[in-house]
């Protein structure tokens, strides 16, 4: 591995109790940063503040990313706590049932587009503020190849997701003459607790499509996350990179 060099810098990672935020954020301590999770599981952010204690300095906050409030306080806790925030890494995200478009649940719906859109609107709303203050900051938000090519029968899904490729380029504009770097990643599904909410023939559908002819290993999504978080990723910014095996031609 790789040490990328983020020596002295505090980042906050959102769904990092679990899968690819879990994976981010050890990551990110492995490359001298300091850590606070964002998560609504008390039970499992407690279980990822003692491994990642153990490795560097880390802390936690319960948090609904879909509720203004919720988030706005935990960025002045963190904020209090660690004195800054130099990075956001946005992973919070479910799912979602299958069904077609037409017979989607509006519940679902709903519920989908607050989490995964709104609540990375909300973060990057709460944060960038002290980003500018400080004149710096690096932001990743996790998008989906469903966001670029949509996934029949997981609409609402791919929508949100399409949703944050697009508030990534418009936010990255917007901060393009400071330095803050806003970029999103746009993966493959890899296997992780979100499997729990698809159906087998869902997930055999996504597997057929990557060419690599596997799903995406979390570890591998770190790997590109460290870098564009730190200060070597100087230029590129509202952009979108890829990590889908192939499946993606544009």
């Amino acid at each position: 591995m790789n040490r990328i060099d983020l020596d002295g810098r505090h980042a906050v990672v959102t769904g990092g109790a679990q899968g690819i935020g879990l994976s981010v954020a050890r990551r990110l301590i492995a490359s001298g940063a300091s850590v606070t999770l964002w998560d609504r599981d008390e039970v499992m952010l407690a279980e990822a503040l003692k491994t990642l204690s153990s490795a560097g300095i880390a802390s936690i906050e319960t948090i609904d990313v879909a509720n203004q409030q919720s988030v706005d306080s935990a960025t002045s806790s963190t904020i209090a706590r660690h004195g800054k925030i130099d990075i956001l890494v946005a992973s919070a995200g479910i799912a979602g049932p299958n069904h077609k478009t037409w017979e989607y649940p509006v519940d679902a719906w709903k519920q989908i587009l607050d989490i995964n859109l709104t609540g990375v609107y909300l973060c990057c709303r709460a944060v960038v503020p002290y980003m500018l203050k400080q004149n710096y900051g690096r932001i990743v938000n996790v998008a989906s190849i469903a966001g670029k090519e949509g996934n029949a029968n997981a609409p609402a899904y791919s929508a949100s997701k399409a949703g944050v490729i697009a508030l990534t380029k418009s936010l990255g504009k917007e901060t393009a003459d400071k330095n803050i770097a806003v970029n999103c990643i746009t993966p493959a599904v890899a296997r992780t607790r979100i499997f729990d909410q698809m159906t087998q023939e869902h997930i055999d559908f996504m597997l057929s499509r990557i060419p690599r002819g596997r799903f995406l290993e979390v570890d591998e999504v770190s790997s590109m996350v460290a870098w564009l978080v730190s200060e070597e990723n100087s230029f590129t910014t509202a952009a979108v990179f890829d990590l889908s095996g192939g499946r993606a031609t544009y």
